[in-house]
């Protein structure tokens, strides 16, 4: 479905027994043909049971839905009739097999409105609410009717219109059911989906163009905003690469190098201060996402997310704070990346590690395919 750019398609979903909610149904779907660019699609749900009858009702060729079709329309209209307070079992039961649309997030902020018929009236309103209550956890945009029209109808016969959505009085035989001006109702309430449904299609349709170069930017926003400046990627001062790419992940080993000479260099504890460690720990995190962006050829947003990283610390024998050294490089790998940026970890003891650093960081991440 969606299959152009002009035309917006709405489903308009009922659970009919006696023909009333289908004939809202109807009716929503001429709200929605009034609009312009705006298709209306008729379906019901999937009977639990038959009806016995059903070959003979008005309905009886209006094909069933299927649950992942939901997702491929512009808004849907949803009608049922009220059965003590609620929606329909068959609409119950087919909601309930959502899950996995919810899950994936499919329908959020897709424009969605409800339309009921209800015998003697009782719990109409009630009945629409919580119907609300799986739409609005599935994320959907609700379209109340409000007070369109109100004004406009026979107020001479009780009618089943409320603000939430229209509703018919089947039980109530003063007037043809559902009346003229419930069907009014529901016309204008078709009406006022397709509006916000076409409003949704065209915000979609922008941010389809806006998020992508937002997402791009992602990462260096961060590090602008944190005022943090990588560093050069430092050469390799032997023979091997500064990174090694295998499958989706990358692998990098980094000293705390600034400018070409270690920081603080020397044992901790006793050449240089905790405070120093942590600075040469900053550092060589630092350069570890140096050469990371060099990896992903200048594109941090190219990171899945971090799988590893392992802290040596050049220490004297019975020091037993590398725990708090090592989180220097976590806080700021997640401070910048965020959720991807959450790792395992390990930290290590050494008696002296390469260039006389006071710290060396093993990394892995996972690159998007």
């Amino acid at each position: 479905m969606k299959p152009n750019n002009t035309q917006i398609e709405i489903l308009v979903l009922f659970n009919s027994e006696n023909g009333s909610t289908y004939r809202m149904a109807q009716a929503i779907a001429r709200g929605i043909n009034s609009y312009p660019g705006a298709k209306a699609v008729l379906k019901q749900v999937p009977r639990i049971m038959a009806l016995k009858d059903e070959q003979t009702k008005s309905f009886a060729a209006v094909p069933y839905a299927t649950i992942n079709e939901l997702p491929l329309y512009d808004g849907i209209a949803f009608g049922s009739a009220v059965h003590f307070g609620n929606m329909t079992a068959d609409m119950r039961y087919f909601l309930d097999q959502s899950v996995t649309i919810w899950t994936q997030r499919k329908l959020e902020g897709v424009p969605a409105t409800v339309f009921m018929s209800a015998g003697s009236g009782a719990g109409r309103e009630g009945a629409i609410l919580s119907f609300w209550n799986t739409l609005a956890v599935h994320g959907m945009l609700i379209v109340p009717v409000g007070i369109n029209g109100a004004s406009e109808i026979d107020q001479s016969v009780p009618q089943g219109n409320t603000v939430f959505g229209a509703s018919s009085l089947t039980g109530n035989k003063m007037s043809p059911r559902p009346s003229e001006g419930e069907l009014q109702i529901a016309k204008l309430q078709g009406y006022a989906l397709a509006k916000a449904a076409k409003g949704h299609r065209l915000t979609s349709e922008a941010t389809a163009e806006i998020v992508p170069a937002l997402q791009e930017n992602q990462i260096e926003a961060k590090l602008k905003a944190l005022n943090i400046e990588l560093p050069e990627a430092p050469a390799p001062v032997g023979n091997y690469k500064p990174y090694r790419i295998s499958g989706n992940q990358v692998f990098i080993n980094q000293v705390a190098l600034i400018n070409g000479k270690i920081a603080h260099p020397g044992i901790i504890g006793t050449d240089i201060s905790q405070e120093q460690a942590k600075e040469a720990t900053r550092q060589t995190m630092l350069n570890v996402l140096s050469v990371l962006k060099q990896a992903t050829g200048g594109d941090l947003n190219r990171v899945r997310q971090a799988v590893q990283l392992t802290g040596f610390f050049n220490t004297a024998a019975g020091y037993a704070n590398h725990a708090v050294l090592m989180n220097e490089a976590s806080n700021l790998l997640v401070e910048i990346m965020g959720e991807s940026g959450m790792h395992t970890r390990g930290t290590v003891g050494a008696s002296s590690l390469p260039l006389n650093s006071a710290v060396e960081i093993q990394a892995i991440f996972e690159l998007k395919d």
